[in-house]
């Protein structure tokens, strides 16, 4: 059995480097947007790629899809697999090709979203960090480990991350045998910041609804009767606005949230990585970290109302607003959309009729704590690196890792990620820095060979 230094391979991931942007180019280059009103062919085209990358480095690969609850097939995910020597571990490798739409053009500093710009040490382009990245550092990390590759490894590489994985569950059972492992290693996720890495502890579950707010069954002249009746928009705001207390917290009951600061998180650093405008105050009690991660928020993410260019003297009759409720680790989804319709229909303003409708549900993350695995996950990132890895949690939602939990209640899994502070996923602008993809798949090289038993060490 052939062994391996921590140098070596350091050595290893340098000269191939070259290839993991030659990868990544090639992929971003694929505009693998899955929303239903885009080219769905180009999806197809990735997952080829995808797949044509994990032959490169001796994993057999297949595309394939399972049914969404609609009826409707799945996007097409890449699974590979390698085996391992006998009683060796075996690793599970997530990661997603598809990519969120590129947006308005006049957000990105480039002509074309789908065509990279490397400077000031990243790249930009839609998808190059979320998460295209974490598809080309699974393939790095493989392509350095020859014959110190012992484990077991099979990879799940999703094409439809970006809109809630509906076939995920499907999928998993449909798949079962192919995908079961001892460690699942999801790399979706974030570091603390440029230079520091990190493990994904918690992860905020996710509830939306719409909100419809009826005053008048259709528009009245607003001179004849405007006074005795107020209009939807007024309302409708009135009623969001029951959301907060003065202070920015959340005043609706039922809602769980704990306090929770594993790192310190300075207010200049977060108004700096927001992108905070001077003079606003922020929301909320407590430390950040908890205001971000451990607690829930909600935000409003639509809102139909008419248009000051197509407005007209009458009296808006009815209003829509769509609401992203951020779910606290430890509660149930549909528990906390409970109580969000609740307070809606009982702060319905002037009685005005207030119809909540639910949307989509993705339960939180909370990880088991210390154990040997995270240990030795954190020794990967911090050897990588060259810093200290901490703990973080994740204020978005990635509904399907409690999929995975539920589907291999055995396997540990573990959250990490190549984007940072700065890289601006789902924005114009979108980045990766390629010094921290460098250390990550340095980092998972590391995991890699010491799972194998072939690091020296």
């Amino acid at each position: 059995m052939t062994v391996v230094t921590v140098e070596e391979l350091r050595k290893r991931v340098e000269a191939s480097f070259g290839q993991v942007l030659d990868d990544l180019v090639a992929l971003v280059r694929i505009p693998s947007v899955s929303a239903d009103s885009f080219d769905q062919t180009r999806l197809h085209a990735s997952a080829e790629a995808v797949a044509g990358l994990l032959e490169g480095v001796g994993v057999s690969a297949v595309i394939s899809s399972a049914p969404a609850p609609s009826g409707k097939p799945g996007r097409p995910a890449v699974l590979g697999r390698r085996d391992g020597a006998d009683g060796a571990p075996v690793v599970l490798l997530y990661a997603h090709h598809d990519v969120q739409p590129a947006g308005e053009l006049d957000g990105w500093d480039q002509e074309d979203p789908f065509e990279p710009v490397v400077r000031g040490g990243r790249m930009y382009a839609r998808g190059s960090a979320d998460d295209k990245a974490g598809v080309v550092a699974h393939v790095g990390a493989l392509r350095v480990l020859g014959d110190e590759l012992r484990v077991g490894v099979r990879c799940f590489i999703e094409g439809e991350e970006e809109v809630g994985s509906p076939s995920f569950s499907p999928f998993l059972r449909q798949h079962h045998a192919d995908l079961g492992a001892d460690v699942i290693v999801v790399l979706d996720s974030t570091n603390w910041k440029v230079g520091i890495p990190a493990l994904t502890t918690s992860l905020r579950g996710l509830a939306e609804c719409q909100v419809e707010v009826r005053v008048l069954e259709h528009a009245l002249h607003s001179g004849m009767y405007g006074g005795p009746v107020i209009d939807a928009t007024t309302l409708m705001c009135r009623l969001l606005a029951t959301l907060h207390d003065e202070n920015g917290d959340l005043a609706v009951a039922g809602l769980l949230g704990r306090e929770a600061a594993p790192v310190d998180y300075p207010e200049e650093d977060f108004r700096a990585d927001a992108a905070v405008v001077d003079g606003y105050r922020l929301a909320g009690t407590g430390s950040l970290p908890s205001r971000l991660w451990t607690r829930p928020a909600i935000g409003i993410v639509g809102f139909d109302a008419t248009s000051v260019a197509r407005r007209s003297n009458t009296i808006a009759p009815t209003c829509r607003a769509a609401l992203s409720l951020r779910v606290a680790p430890g509660q149930e989804p549909a528990e906390a959309y409970e109580a969000l319709r609740s307070h809606l229909q009982a702060h319905a303003p002037f009685g005005a009729r207030v119809t909540v409708t639910p949307g989509e549900l993705g339960p939180a993350f909370l990880a088991a704590g210390e154990t040997a695995m995270t240990g030795l996950a954190h020794w990967a990132l911090t050897t990588a690196w060259g810093a200290q890895s901490v703990e973080i949690g994740v204020g978005g939602s990635i509904p399907f890792i409690a999929d995975l939990a539920r589907e291999f209640p055995d396997a540990e899994i573990l959250v990490t990620g190549i984007e940072d502070p700065d890289t601006r996923a789902h924005s114009g602008n979108e980045s990766v820095h390629l010094e921290e993809l460098r250390n990550a798949v340095l980092a998972e090289a590391l995991l890699l060979a010491r799972l194998s038993g072939t690091l020296e060490g």
